[in-house]
């Protein structure tokens, strides 16, 4: 299929171009490829990198927030800033009887497309959760919605995991499986523990190359009040003596935490997830 346009160059090779040429004879370039937002150049390819010069092209993923009105629950995700794209992903729903829930999954960055992991697992685990399936089936159905990514064991997009479930009775169950962790505010509780070595690497995660153990799971005493924190690791390696902010709207606070992890360096994908309990919820 011809494209139109004058003639030219190719923007990666700079050989001559021909108007109604669909590719680059000399190295094979597609034309009319979308500009890159770093050089400029035609050159972005069909998995969003610059063939030019390298860059990972921005997406809706590099910062969003979510505000459930109703229930005053928030939830931020932000690429950082040393990664070229942001491979954390993060779900906020509440349901008809006023349920929270909260998935929050970081691609595992030794493996391929591991972004395409943790928006996989996030979508699938959210939606099962919503439909009041527990920690365990919804951890099982992400899990295989992972390994259906994978084309072999050497190409298995991975992902860590953790999941919220708050419901307006006061109820409040969670499940991970890896590094991502969770914390009881004002007081800044760890309510997790890492499946992690000394070395830091983690021993859970979701994948097609992950062992078959099931999800951690715990459920908070009756009455439970604060803030539920949950949020993967480019936070949480910032925290060591790190004094919690005490004011504001959970909007306000997760910024603030978020101000704080690339203040500190912003070496990774940050996700924030906040859910108020007790009186607070709903």
């Amino acid at each position: 299929m011809a494209v139109t346009g004058s003639a030219g160059v190719c923007p990666v090779c700079e050989a001559p171009v021909l108007a109604g040429d669909s590719y680059c004879e000399a190295c094979g370039h597609a034309l009319g490829a979308p500009a890159c937002a770093s050089c400029g150049a035609a050159a972005v390819d069909a998995e969003g990198y610059c063939e030019r010069c390298g860059a990972r092209q921005p997406t809706g993923r590099d910062h969003a927030e979510t505000v459930l009105e109703r229930a005053g629950a928030v939830a931020l995700t932000d690429r950082g800033l040393r990664r070229s794209r942001n491979e954390d992903a993060v779900a906020l729903l509440e349901t008809p009887d006023g349920t929270v829930v909260t998935v929050v999954c970081d691609g595992v960055g030794s493996s391929p497309r591991a972004d395409e992991a943790s928006a996989a697992a996030v979508e699938t685990a959210s939606a099962a959760l919503a439909r009041g399936v527990p920690h365990e089936e919804a951890f099982e159905l992400a899990g295989r919605a992972v390994a259906k990514l994978a084309t072999s064991l050497d190409d298995a997009p991975a992902c860590t995991y953790i999941a919220a479930v708050a419901g307006r009775d006061g109820g409040v169950t969670i499940g991970w499986a890896g590094d991502t962790r969770a914390y009881l505010l004002p007081s800044g509780t760890p309510l997790t523990e890492d499946d992690a070595v000394e070395t830091g690497e983690i021993t859970a995660w979701l994948g097609a190359d992950a062992d078959d153990a099931g999800p951690h799971v715990r459920t908070l005493p009756p009455g439970t009040t604060g803030l539920l924190l949950i949020c993967s690791d480019g936070l949480w390696r910032y925290l060591d003596g790190y004094d919690f902010p005490t004011s504001g709207t959970p909007l306000e606070l997760a910024r603030e935490m978020l101000r704080h992890a690339l203040s500190s360096g912003g070496q990774d994908n940050v996700t924030i997830a906040l859910i108020p309990l007790g009186e607070a919820h709903g």
